[in-house]
Formats: C-alpha cells, structure tokens, sequence
C-alpha cells in the first residue's frame, strides 16, 4: 500500500488566481478612488472659500477704515494670546490664514489678490489646485459679493458659476 500524506495549503495555481483577482479588483477600484479623493477636495475648497468671504465680511465690520483684509495673514490668530488686531484679526485657524499666501489646505492654494481702495473695498479670492488632475480638477474665484465662479481647467479664468 502506497502512503501518501495529505498536503495542506494551496498550490501555486490558487495562489496566483487570488493574486489575479485581487489585482483585478485593485485596478477597477484605485480610478474611483483618486476621483473620490478629488471630489473631497474640490468640496474642501468651496467650503474654505465660503470661510474666507465670511471672514472677510467681519474684518470689515470690526475694522472699518481698512476695509477688507488684502492678505489672507491679516485673518490669522494673534500671536500668544494677543488682541485681536488689523495684522492679526483671529477670524481664520493658521491654515487658511497662513504667513505667506499662497496657504495650502487640502490640496488647493488659496490667495487674497487684486485688492484695492482706501479702505479695502474690493478684493478677489482664488484657490486653485496644487496639482491639476491630481489634488483638483477645478479653480475656484470669488470676490467681495462672494459668489463663488470656477474655471474647469484649474485656472483662475473663472467664469462659471457653481450650481
């Protein structure tokens, strides 16, 4: 009589049709993936701006003879528990209100450009992506009537309003 012992595991053959179809798998689910990721930062964005334009509204309220704020920096928290003030209003975290525009927050730069009168009296909001394709597809503009426009190719040519 022929003893044989009885092999546990799997063969060669099984092992590589699982890592076929875990590839497989893999392939159609990382496309839908990155767009997801794209998606939340496309809507990160559009929330900041909303941020950034009520943010401007109460700069202007709290210091009316400079206007607007011409630099996200003068948003920011003021340093080691300081009043607020013109340089330092408090009205932003230090990620949208950052040392030196551009400030980046999930994968957009944000800037405060094209300020202008004595006081602020108009200024345009852009955020355009770190990455065209990669972190955002879209560019984001606003303004001091904080309509929000976007520019599909990532731009700051904005001329379509959102939905």
């Amino acid at each position: 009589m022929h003893n044989r012992r009885q092999e546990r595991g799997f063969s060669l053959i099984e092992l590589l049709i699982a890592v076929a179809v875990i590839l497989i798998v893999a392939a159609i689910s990382i496309p839908n993936l990155l767009r997801s990721r794209i998606n939340a930062n496309e809507a990160s964005a559009i929330a900041s701006m909303r941020t950034i334009n009520n943010a401007e509204v109460a700069y202007s309220v709290a210091f009316p003879a400079t206007g607007y704020a011409d630099d996200l920096s003068k948003l920011k928290p003021p340093p080691g528990g300081a009043p607020p003030d013109i340089n330092s209003a408090g009205l932003l975290d230090a990620v949208l209100a950052c040392t030196s525009q551009p400030c980046s927050k999930s994968g957009y730069q944000f800037a405060i450009v094209n300020a202008s009168g004595t006081p602020v009296n108009s200024y345009e909001l852009t955020a355009v992506p770190t990455t065209v394709g990669n972190t955002g597809i879209r560019g984001f503009c606003s303004d001091q009537q904080a309509q929000i426009t976007f520019d599909p190719n990532g731009a700051t040519s904005c001329s379509q309003a959102l939905p």
